[in-house]
């Protein structure tokens, strides 16, 4: 199985100089197919591309194909990522984020599971690293609660899952393809990675978790927090949470009770001056004709009901 490994980077020379040779250690350890690994620079100020560029010359590796891709201007997540997908040869796409670093035999673990052709994605056992402690991600469970998905960690105790994070996870092209791939309306992060799951499993495909494929995250490492003010992260967080249950979301009473709750949830949100959920719900609704093509588009795939999702996890 030939596979394409897509890490997406943004100012992050540190981070690929520490896990670089450690996602090359995977592809070499990987026999099983050819191996490409594409990474596209979302625009970074650094000297990200000097240090990948110079990386990549020192590859003895003569078989392995790198792909070193520039956006113009800064994109964000879910672009950048397409890009890279378009560009990629693989029958299953890898992505990483720049602040993983994947142990050496994570590959096989994934890429079993691709024999189903009903599986359209799995995601990795996360070691995420966070305030000095390591918990394990990965497995993802959700609700739908007073108008709106909550999604939570789950226990690794089971392979079922909601969705695959976008920084760990493998994806079969050609669903992916199907799909339509990120929606660039959750730009510049947060949530794209739980939809394009989500519309998966609402078109009949599988998702998956597997606890052996194991990566190791320094999410404190990550760009976000660096670039963004709390208050920014927040505000697009919720416009996200938004934009996921107007573009998903078609059972009818789910979609009342949404309405439904929308009038307590702006007075709590002002109560405790929770500026951010107010303004992440107008900038929602000013990208609502968007949604509302997106939805379009998305719905003639669905063949389950919201329901049956979210209690089948």
């Amino acid at each position: 199985m030939n596979i394409s490994i897509i890490i997406p980077n943004y100012n992050g020379a540190k981070l690929l100089e520490k896990n670089l040779p450690k996602v090359l250690e995977a592809v070499n350890f990987y026999k099983k197919g050819k191996a490409e690994i594409i990474i596209v620079d979302d625009a970074s100020q650094d000297n990200s591309v000097l240090s990948i560029r110079n990386y990549v010359s020192s590859i003895k590796n003569e078989e392995l194909d790198t792909k070193i891709l520039e956006n113009e201007e800064n994109m964000g997540f879910s672009i950048t990522v397409n890009r890279g997908v378009r560009e990629s040869s693989g029958d299953v796409m890898i992505l990483l984020n720049t602040d993983v670093s994947p142990e050496k035999n994570f590959l096989e673990p994934l890429l079993k599971h691709f024999k189903n052709e009903k599986v359209f994605a799995v995601g990795c056992m996360d070691r995420s690293i966070e305030k000095g402690k390591t918990i394990l991600r990965g497995r993802g469970l959700g609700e739908w609660k007073r108008g709106f998905l909550v999604h939570r960690r789950g226990e690794i105790d089971n392979t079922n899952t909601l969705w695959v994070s976008g920084g760990s996870a493998a994806f079969k092209k050609s669903i992916w393809e199907q799909l339509g791939g990120l929606d660039k309306l959750y730009s510049p992060f947060y949530w794209e990675d739980i939809d394009l799951s989500y519309r998966a499993l609402k078109s009949g495909y599988k998702i998956l978790f597997e606890p052996r494929s194991i990566v190791v995250h320094s999410h404190e490492e990550g760009i976000i927090k660096k670039k963004f003010s709390e208050s920014k992260i927040r505000t697009i967080a919720y416009r996200n949470q938004f934009i996921f249950v107007w573009i998903n979301i078609t059972d009818l009473n789910m979609q009342f009770e949404h309405l439904i709750w929308l009038p307590l949830h702006f007075i709590k949100a002002i109560l405790r001056l929770d500026i951010a959920f107010v303004l992440g719900f107008f900038e929602a609704l000013i990208l609502f004709p968007e949604i509302i093509k997106s939805s379009f588009r998305y719905q003639k795939l669905f063949i389950k009901k919201d329901r049956d999702i979210l209690s089948s996890i």
